[in-house]
């Protein structure tokens, strides 16, 4: 009894030690100065290839410096460079039986230029009122056809969406191979007796970076605990009472902080017996690209844990001092991140959220992909949040005492697994 009583003690004035550290050395102050910077209207919105992306990561850039993080090996400084190839429609004509199309009321999809008439090999499709706009297109693209899909007007607001996706151009990692084209028409028409669809595209080499700092591990430095969030967000958008800029404030610049504070925070400690890697992501609002290449430049079996933040703006769910981990059932991560909080007000929930398929919409997908317990972390309520993906998301919007709480929540958590205490379980490889 004694010595269970020594021992609670021991926990006890641990878990106080830690929390003054917590409390000392993860401000407000600081948090406030760091996602205003990065949420500021002179970022443009921080869209990938953009001058407004540049700045952030220069930002992030100064921010690992000052901390004091070192490169990782084989980087250009803090930067991991890396190119993305961006396919993409630079002009697109059409007429259907005689009838000009308009521009805003056509969209293709295609890596190769092509021109089409009546004579050609093309399934003519039609979308009508109440057909499943998203599984329809999901499908042309499965099939490996040429589409010419005609949209009924009464879907025009699903086309929009699928309209500014598609103008936007494919991303991906690699050069990609010719894919059969897919021609997306809204408006009402007769049988169609006639068409001529005449397309250019070309593809670009485009150059990203993520920018990555690092804590050698004191006793275990082969073992990586990796701490990301994406930098990137969705640039300017189509103007909303005068305001164009998505300046992404909760999605992600609160995530990117909380990376940069936790690194300022470990470093300060400097007791980290595991490596610690810090990365802000660029690439994830166009297909995780960014996280993907990081996936493929670590030993995935070296890396113990991935910390995801995204989306910690905002109270979650289940009220304040509480935040949800994706694919809490997956791995051991969770529960090993709920028993360090112990004798603390804060807890983690499984994702609320099931049906939104959060675990494969993040960063931490690329690393759970191949096998490492990578997980996200946020408190967003996805379902009701009406600011998600527009001009509306914006710094004023924040709770950045939540913003805090959940980072300090964070470093708590994770301090059995930065010490090499505790190792979570793998999560099965390219489990979806």
């Amino acid at each position: 009894m004694k010595k269970i009583f020594v021992l609670v003690v021991f926990l006890s004035t641990a878990c106080y030690t830690f929390g003054q550290d917590v409390d000392k050395l993860i401000n407000q102050d600081d948090v406030y100065r760091i996602i205003k910077s990065l949420s500021a209207d002179d970022m443009q919105g921080r869209a990938t290839f953009t001058p407004g992306i540049e700045k952030a990561a220069k930002f992030i850039e100064g921010e690992y410096k000052n901390i004091g993080l070192e490169p990782m090996s084989g980087d250009d400084g803090f930067r991991q460079n890396f190119h993305m190839y961006r396919n993409a429609v630079t002009s697109l004509g059409c007429t259907i039986n005689g009838q000009q199309i308009t521009t805003l009321n056509m969209c293709a999809a295609a890596s190769e230029s092509f021109n089409w008439t009546e004579t050609s090999d093309v399934q003519v499709s039609v979308l009508g009122k109440g057909d499943n706009f998203r599984k329809a297109y999901s499908s042309y693209l499965s099939d490996q056809k040429k589409h010419l899909v005609l949209v009924d007007t009464s879907l025009a607001p699903t086309f929009k969406r699928f309209y500014a996706y598609i103008r936007s151009g494919h991303v991906s990692l690699k050069p990609v191979s010719a894919n059969a084209p897919i021609v997306l028409i809204l408006g009402n028409f007769d049988a169609v007796k006639t068409f001529k669809v005449d397309c250019m595209a070309e593809t670009k080499e485009l150059p990203a970076t993520n920018i990555v700092g690092i804590i050698p591990g004191k006793t275990k430095p082969d073992e990586y605990v990796v701490f990301g969030g994406h930098y990137d967000h969705l640039g300017i958008l189509p103007a909303v009472k005068g305001d164009s800029i998505a300046n992404g404030a909760d999605d992600d610049a609160s995530g990117t902080t909380a990376v940069i504070t936790l690194a300022r925070y470990f470093k300060a400690l400097n007791n980290n017996a595991r490596t610690l890697v810090f990365v802000a992501f660029t690439g994830e609002e166009i297909g995780e690209l960014g996280s993907q290449h990081f996936a493929q430049t670590v030993e995935p079996d070296k890396v113990m844990a991935m910390f995801n933040i995204e989306m910690i703006g905002k109270p979650s769910k289940f009220g304040e001092n509480s935040a949800f981990i994706t694919g809490f059932d997956r791995s051991t991560f969770g529960t090993i991140l709920q028993k360090n909080l112990t004798n603390t007000q804060f807890k983690f929930y499984p994702d609320p959220y099931p049906d939104q398929n959060l675990f494969y919409r993040s960063d931490n997908a690329s690393l759970a992909e191949v096998g490492v317990p990578a997980h996200t972390i946020s408190t967003d309520q996805i379902d009701i949040d009406t600011l998600y993906h527009t001009v509306g998301d914006e710094l004023s919007t924040l709770d950045v005492h939540n913003i805090v709480s959940t980072i300090r929540a964070i470093a708590l958590s994770s301090r059995t697994i930065v010490s090499g205490q505790d190792t979570p379980t793998r999560v099965p490889k390219l489990e979806r």
